[in-house]
């Protein structure tokens, strides 16, 4: 038996309906939106779990929001200029805000690939406590730094030494890399609480919850 399939046919005893395959296929297209064709999903059900996925992300790296700003402005609380660290973070937390969007919606849009980007939360620390506070540098001076290694970083990633240099790395420094910075920023969090004071005997060691106790009563 045999049916042309040409929009709706009778084929045998009773009457069957059938799509013309390029209609079908042109019906698939139409269905296409904006997130099918700009955002590469092959399916509407992947929209949940990308959304899920990204929600999730989101609450993960939120604390870049608050750290980032504080631990750029913490210089100027050490020295004392109350005033300048409230600028500071003030530009700080906009610039990280920004800095994340566009980096975020370029790796969407323009590379298709789900990453978020934000600010690290290694180099902002060498830059406030080891460039400004250890050598003694001022903000501008540092800044020139920056800019300085961000040209020299592009050269690098142009002629494929950085790629070289990444994979010259030991797989278990690669691994050590993440809990590492989580560590150091777990313990600033602590020192920010109140819970981690300074000990000359071991850098560092936990409050006398007991002072506690005798201040509140």
């Amino acid at each position: 038996m045999e049916c042309s399939f040409s929009k709706w046919k009778t084929c045998g005893t009773g009457k069957q309906k059938f799509f013309e395959r390029e209609d079908y296929s042109k019906m698939e297209e139409k269905k296409d939106g904006f997130f099918e064709r700009f955002l590469g999903f092959q399916k509407m059900a992947l929209m949940k779990i990308e959304v899920l996925a990204g929600v999730t992300t989101f609450i993960t790296i939120a604390y870049i929001l608050i750290l980032n700003p504080q631990i750029l402005a913490d210089p100027y609380v050490i020295m004392g200029d109350a005033a300048m660290a409230g600028k500071i973070s003030n530009g700080v937390f906009i610039g990280t805000c920004i800095g994340a969007f566009i980096g975020t919606i370029l790796c969407a849009l323009y590379a298709k690939v789900p990453f978020a980007q934000a600010p690290g939360m290694g180099l902002n620390a060498f830059f406030a406590y080891t460039v400004v506070l250890g050598m003694g540098y001022s903000y501008n001076e540092a800044l020139v730094i920056v800019f300085i290694s961000g040209i020299f970083f592009i050269v690098i990633t142009a002629v494929g030494l950085r790629e070289a240099i990444i994979r010259s790395i030991p797989d278990a420094v690669k691994l050590a890399i993440t809990p590492g910075i989580g560590l150091f920023i777990t313990i600033i969090g602590l020192k920010n609480a109140g819970l981690v004071v300074s000990n000359p005997s071991t850098l560092v060691s936990m409050v006398d919850f007991a002072q506690w106790r005798s201040e509140d009563g």
